[in-house]
């Protein structure tokens, strides 16, 4: 009776251990992949990829044909996943990759809600580019990129697209404010 007892609970730790590992890695983001999704995942294959969620495609008439311009991944309870940008090349694959939930995290634990303290923490930052309203944080040896809105930054910072900020004017509790992949 014991060995049977014994047995069962090896069991159920073995199931809950892989379960765990399961969804750690529909969220983790590597070099080539995005949870579920990799780098050469094709669009049409995204019913099967994600046959558990709900895909909405947003459809655009360009050039007297219909394509698909984005591509948002749902969670069965209505929670947005991600918003993809497909290529237009003839076999489209995944250009760019928006993430918007919280559990999507690199390798190193950096997501979404992650300040830029995080991100220079545990990333090496390859450049700061200015737009208008945001700043990206484009890292090395990684297609992930990260938005982080002007308004966290020093009022001197603020109101030029013209300068050039660099990584020690971002103040440490700067919010990302988007988090997105780009596989070119």
């Amino acid at each position: 009776m014991k060995r049977i007892a014994a047995v069962i609970i090896v069991f159920v730790t073995f199931l809950l251990f892989n379960c765990q590992k399961e969804e750690k890695s529909a969220f983790l983001i590597t070099k080539n992949s995005v949870g579920k999704l990799d780098q050469t995942s094709l669009v049409r294959d995204l019913e099967l990829i994600y046959a558990d969620d709900s895909i909405v495609k947003d459809t655009l008439i360009l050039n007297l044909a219909n394509r698909s311009k984005k591509v948002r991944v749902f969670e069965k309870g209505g929670k947005l996943l991600l918003t993809l940008t497909p290529s237009s090349d003839s076999i489209p694959t995944i250009e760019n990759v928006r993430i918007h939930d919280p559990r999507f995290i690199t390798e190193q634990g950096v997501g979404t809600l992650s300040t830029f303290k995080d991100i220079k923490e545990k990333h090496t930052i390859k450049k700061i580019l200015t737009s208008t309203n945001n700043i990206l944080v484009i890292l090395k040896d990684s297609k992930v990129y990260f938005t982080i809105d002007k308004a966290e930054l020093p009022s001197s910072l603020r109101y030029s697209s013209s300068v050039n900020i660099e990584a020690v004017q971002i103040p440490d509790k700067a919010k990302t404010k988007y988090m997105m992949v780009a596989w070119d």
